[in-house]
């Protein structure tokens, strides 16, 4: 069987876009990826993203949130890093990364409103995600990556 590639997604907090993007790869991964996540100033996980994800059936309430920089410190090696917002352009060079890729995507945090109001925002940010991992896929599927 095939080395499984490791995917890394990066955003500011690592509390909503990073943990859900890193969620779906995981789950829609087909046993061809790993993915993984963290953020330049770590934060507290979503409250919106995990309600967001539970109300399809993926559970990120246990996820805890880590740096980019724990991950290089780390030592493990990652083939493509994927950054979700902005301020990830401005990500530390990762060791080993064969493909860095940008997906912006609104940021929950700052989403304004009733809880519902940003509840419905953050699921449209959910949607995003999870059409832009699946386009990934069905893409690497057809370079035989």
């Amino acid at each position: 069987m095939p080395t499984k590639k490791r995917v890394l997604f990066v955003c500011i907090h690592n509390s909503a876009r990073s943990q859900m993007a890193e969620a779906f790869l995981n789950h829609m991964a087909e046993g061809r990826f790993e993915a993984e996540s963290a953020g330049l100033q770590p934060g507290k996980l979503n409250l919106l993203a995990v309600e967001v994800m539970k109300e399809i059936g993926i559970d990120i309430s246990g996820k805890q949130t880590r740096s980019i920089q724990q991950v290089i410190n780390s030592g493990k090696k990652f083939d493509v890093l994927i950054t979700v917002c902005e301020e990830a352009e401005y990500c530390p060079v990762v060791p080993g990364i064969r493909e860095n890729l940008h997906w912006s995507f609104p940021d929950p945090s700052r989403f304004e409103g009733s809880w519902e109001e940003r509840l419905n925002q953050t699921r449209k940010v959910r949607d995003q995600i999870q059409a832009m991992v699946s386009k990934w896929i069905a893409e690497r599927r057809r370079e035989n990556f």
